[in-house]
């Protein structure tokens, strides 16, 4: 052993040590780190800063932004309406979404595929009021099992078809993977349903937590192209339980109509009394296609350029909107803002919310543009709450950012446009189209997780320079002489696994196939089976956050520390390890 690979063995060592501590952030360590392995010359310095411009990195910020603009679109709503039920069991819930995730991966990238059912699932924690921690991980590593299934499900099986290509002339096709790692697939799935989710630390801080507060009584109403125009009111009952909010009444000509209204069937104009909390209120908007407010206010505020934004604000004394209607300020045509709800410590409103007299210490929930909402709320004198992420669905939007992510993963998928590429596409084409507001495209992103990664891929790739997988290669050859065929699979899994939560799992399916082509050679026996080990041991990455860029992507959202991921992660490649090696055995004969 030389010394550099001394060096970074025992760097390796320090790092994971200081990550599994927890007592030091992670980017700070990640970071630390690669600036200990420049001054000593284990990593080139010119060479220092490549990690930030990997692929990998770039993905992983491009799909934040990418996810954030399908929930803006109304995409993510669209599928939770259709599909997800907040009051199912966290484990059913985590078997449905795993196997809609694991189904997407087979077919699209896994990385794009956890960018379009991680904000469904983060949404639908929300509403169930649970820690997004609770399902984010099992999420990931359901994507991450579903691209075994396919060869264009994650980047090792293509490596691995090539190298079964340049030694033995002819590639895996499509769906030579599919016995093996879908019985690996499902086998994973049912423990992450039943049992992984269990063994994840529950934390008060896990997540983004949704602060607790009175629900507002507010007003959507009924625009003239509405469909629901003709059905009574009891008929949208369904769609109101389903979002969480209460419909209180109907407001018709200035009249508010209460208990008989049930029956009153709707107009263009009406206005609907609701009680709900601003998401929720959000959801029924959108699915119903209501409007904010009446359809002139509506339109102007669907006009301005940089979006809208929800605000939250408490009205002290001395306000200037305390003891007058937002009519009388002029809130509407002064600074083009709309109340969308007010909360009165439980207290029901009579009148019209525009013709309501605010009190000091209601809190009232405001639609304002998104570059002139700190000016409103300082002009009407109030105080704003804590700034709890509240977005306005873009619902007229969402089968455009639906189109531009699904021609984007297609292209990507076919290898038509390389993946980071495609996936700038589509955030240049959000922020164009205003689907993700240009002053959000950088609020959104991660950026602990992006120093995480651009420090750690420089000392992953001076680990492979320096020899050090050669080291473990060629050790590994000498270990398994003259042991049964099972254990040697057995072997070669486990230390792939290894390498793969260390390094890139692209780059341990170019240094581990090669070591599976020259063991099978040695017993002088078919490759095959070696190959499809080292397949399933390259992605079965679960130990870390920087073993795949899915666990990476949901380290942050859940809330997760760096020594959480082993606590599922471990018993699953076990798992992975103890149900794909007979089958192997079984498919792929020696």
């Amino acid at each position: 052993m030389t010394q550099d690979q001394s060096l970074l063995f025992a760097l390796f060592g320090i790092v994971f040590a200081l990550l599994i501590w927890g007592r030091i952030r992670y980017d700070i360590v990640a970071f630390g780190a690669l600036m200990v392995a420049v001054v000593a010359g284990l990593v080139p310095a010119d060479r220092a800063f490549d990690g930030f411009g990997h692929p990998a990195t770039l993905v992983v910020a491009l799909v934040l932004v990418v996810s954030a603009g399908l929930v803006r679109s109304g995409a993510v709503l669209l599928i939770t309406r259709n599909l997800i039920d907040s009051a199912r069991p966290l484990g059913g819930h985590i078997a449905l979404m795993g196997g809609v995730g694991a189904a997407l991966s087979g077919f699209m990238n896994n990385v794009a595929a956890l960018a379009l059912l991680m904000p469904v699932d983060i949404a639908t924690a929300r509403k169930a009021g649970r820690a997004p921690g609770l399902s984010l991980m099992a999420l990931s590593f359901a994507t991450i099992l579903g691209g075994m299934v396919t060869l264009i499900g994650t980047p090792p099986n293509i490596i691995i078809a090539t190298v079964r290509e340049d030694a033995l002339g002819e590639a895996f096709t499509m769906f030579d993977f599919a016995p093996v790692g879908g019985v690996a697939a499902l086998a994973g799935l049912a423990f992450v349903a039943t049992v992984g989710w269990r063994l994840i630390p529950q934390r008060r801080d896990a997540g983004r937590e949704i602060r607790e507060m009175e629900p507002y009584i507010a007003e959507l109403t009924v625009p003239d192209d509405c469909p629901q125009i003709g059905k009574r009111l009891e008929e949208l009952e369904p769609a109101a339980e389903k979002a969480d909010v209460a419909i209180l009444g109907l407001i018709r000509d200035g009249k508010r109509r209460y208990g008989t209204a049930r029956n009153v069937t709707l107009r263009a104009g009406d206005a609907l009394v609701l009680e709900a909390g601003p998401e929720a209120l959000d959801e029924f908007r959108s699915a119903l296609d209501l409007a904010f407010a009446d359809e002139k206010h509506d339109a102007l505020l669907r006009a301005e350029g940089d979006g809208l934004s929800l605000v939250e604000v408490v009205v002290p004394e001395g306000a200037r909107i305390a003891g007058k209607t937002v009519q009388a300020v002029g809130l509407s045509w002064r600074r083009r803002t709309v109340l969308m709800g007010i909360s009165r410590q439980g207290r029901r409103i009579r009148k019209e919310m525009r013709k309501t007299v605010i009190r000091p210490g209601d809190i009232l929930l405001l639609l304002a543009p998104k570059d002139s909402a700190g000016e409103v709320v300082d002009w009407l004198g109030a105080l704003p709450l804590a700034d709890r992420g509240l977005t306005v669905t873009e619902d007229s939007k969402t089968w455009v950012a639906i189109g531009i992510f699904a021609v984007a993963v297609i292209a990507a998928s076919v290898g038509w446009v390389y993946l980071p590429i495609a996936l700038g596409c589509v955030v240049v084409a959000y922020a164009l189209l205003r689907i993700v507001p240009p002053s959000e495209l950088y609020t959104h992103i991660e950026w602990p997780v992006v120093v995480l990664l651009g420090s750690m891929i420089p000392l992953g790739a001076a680990l492979d320079e320096s020899g050090g997988t050669e080291l473990i290669a060629g050790a590994l050859v000498g270990l398994t002489a003259g042991w049964p065929a099972w254990a040697i699979l057995t072997v070669l899994m486990v230390v792939t696994m290894t390498l793969s939560d260390v390094l890139n799992n692209t780059a341990t399916a170019i240094v581990a196939a090669p070591v599976g082509i020259e063991m099978a050679r040695s017993l002088g026996v078919s490759p095959d089976p070696f190959l499809m080990a080292v397949a399933v041991a390259a992605s079965a990455a679960f130990l870390t956050p920087i073993g795949h860029k899915n666990n990476t992507l949901v380290l942050g959202p859940g809330g997760y520390q760096f020594g959480d991921y082993w606590r599922m992660g471990l018993p699953l490649e076990a798992l992975i390890i103890a149900v794909t090696v007979p089958t192997i055995l079984v498919v792929w004969p020696l």
